[in-house]
């Protein structure tokens, strides 16, 4: 396996992912799949405003997962904060993969002179939960019922990591 930034060759790979989790996951709360054009549109903006986009390849260059961060909320005061996220394909879960990933997002993160990560994932998702605890993440809120899908009401669960707990001010 290989970790590297995303191209747009490996787009298809990534909608895949995608679809696959809002068709049959809670991980993400839409409930439409989306095109091609949208994941472009999507890595685009996420390049432009100089936030990573990393995959997980085999030997093939087959996207076996991605992660990326982006602004956790758009006040100047939020700007050393970034919230992630990080999805592997269905046949590869388990294998460390979405570990890795996040592990090199975290290093990228701390590069771009990040000082916290925020992670916002559904309660129920227990091994997510848990691979962030491995790597560091503490919880730091749960909002009950706050979306909805396949008929049901979905729980947040809030995990941040500090990423330079050495920085005492920005």
């Amino acid at each position: 396996m290989q970790i590297r930034d995303a191209a747009d060759a490996d787009l298809p790979g990534i909608l895949q992912i995608y679809n696959d989790a809002v068709l049959h996951g809670t991980a993400i709360w839409n409930d439409a799949p989306v095109d091609l054009d949208n994941r472009r549109a999507w890595l685009a903006e996420r390049q432009s405003q100089g936030f990573p986009v990393l995959v997980a390849v085999d030997a093939q260059e087959r996207v076996l997962g991605y992660a990326t961060y982006g602004s956790w909320r758009p006040h100047d005061g939020f700007r050393h904060t970034v919230e992630h996220s990080v999805y592997v394909r269905d046949d590869q879960r388990g294998a460390g993969i979405g570990q890795a990933l996040m592990r090199r997002l975290i290093e990228r993160a701390r590069q771009a002179g990040k000082h916290a990560m925020v992670g916002a994932i559904e309660s129920e998702n227990r091994a997510s939960v848990h691979m962030h605890q491995q790597l560091g993440f503490i919880h730091v809120g749960q909002m009950r019922q706050v979306g909805c899908k396949f008929g049901r009401w979905l729980d947040l669960t809030y995990m941040q990591l500090i990423l330079t707990p050495e920085r005492k001010t920005p």
